[in-house]
């Protein structure tokens, strides 16, 4: 083998933009050789003298993350997987159709334990491996707006506990994280392009995350990048089955406002 195919492969789905895209391009600086795939092409060029080879793909069908997954063995040893691919759903139960139901399931929940399935024997002869599923902060906590989204992750990240029990014994780790909200993806612009007053829709966001309303932005998809890099990493040999949530604490409550405070002094 060849210096090149010494190094470690890995494969981001659902990385044509956003935290897919800025996952790869981190990895690729990394001296990982990337493998990506989604239904679009990437957004933006990909890095300059990146090892890195992109498909388009459906991951709802295992035939075609077989296809990814075989691309990527052809590279190298797969040591890394991380399931990025996610689609958002904003409407009340009793408006869901099966359709919608099963598009939201299949690319956030089915083609993450697929996508697992498919790459334990390499991760197995390689002697280990790390996954990470993107999961969300709707996997921590339920949110009314869009119950099946949020079904879906919170499946996700019961499933990175139970399958990181199950792997262990291959010294295969598996983990999540969970961000939101997050600039620059498809699925938030989508929600934002929906709404009248873009600028307000946006200050809401903000304003729900406590560190948000602080430094009065979102979380950067390159943020979550650097979280996922550090569970993929050794630094992170000792951690399975967890879920790191990169949300500015949206998760954690509403704080009381400053007023508030100072009206207790």
């Amino acid at each position: 083998m060849d210096q090149e195919n010494d190094s470690p492969v890995v494969i981001v789905t659902g990385a044509a933009g956003g935290i897919g895209f800025a996952t790869a391009t981190l990895l690729a600086t990394q001296g990982y050789r990337v493998v990506t795939c989604d239904l679009n092409s990437p957004s933006e060029p990909f890095p300059v003298n990146a090892g890195w080879e992109h498909l388009i793909a459906d991951v709802r069908r295992v035939e075609d993350l077989t296809r990814v997954v075989e691309a990527a063995a052809q590279l190298g040893s797969i040591r890394a997987l991380v399931n990025n691919a996610g689609v958002g759903l904003i409407k009340q139960v009793e408006d869901v159709s099966e359709e919608e139901w099963d598009r939201v399931l299949d690319i956030n929940f089915k083609s993450a334990f697929f996508a697992t399935k498919l790459v334990l024997p390499y991760m197995k002869k390689a002697g280990g491996g790390s996954i990470v599923n993107v999961s969300s902060n709707a996997g921590i906590m339920p949110r009314a707006h869009d119950p099946v989204y949020s079904i879906s992750k919170m499946a996700l990240v019961s499933m990175t506990r139970s399958l990181a029990l199950c792997l262990s014994c291959d010294n295969i780790r598996v983990n999540s994280v969970c961000p939101g909200p997050v600039s620059n993806t498809g699925m938030v612009d989508a929600e934002l392009d929906r709404c009248k007053d873009k600028q307000a829709a946006v200050k809401r966001i903000i304003d729900a995350c406590p560190l948000g309303a602080v430094q009065e932005r979102m979380i950067t998809p390159e943020e979550v990048a650097q979280s996922i890099s550090y569970l993929l990493s050794d630094a992170a040999s000792m951690i399975t089955g967890t879920a790191i949530t990169i949300d500015g604490g949206k998760s954690l409550g509403v704080p009381p406002a400053n007023s508030w405070i100072s009206n207790l002094d």
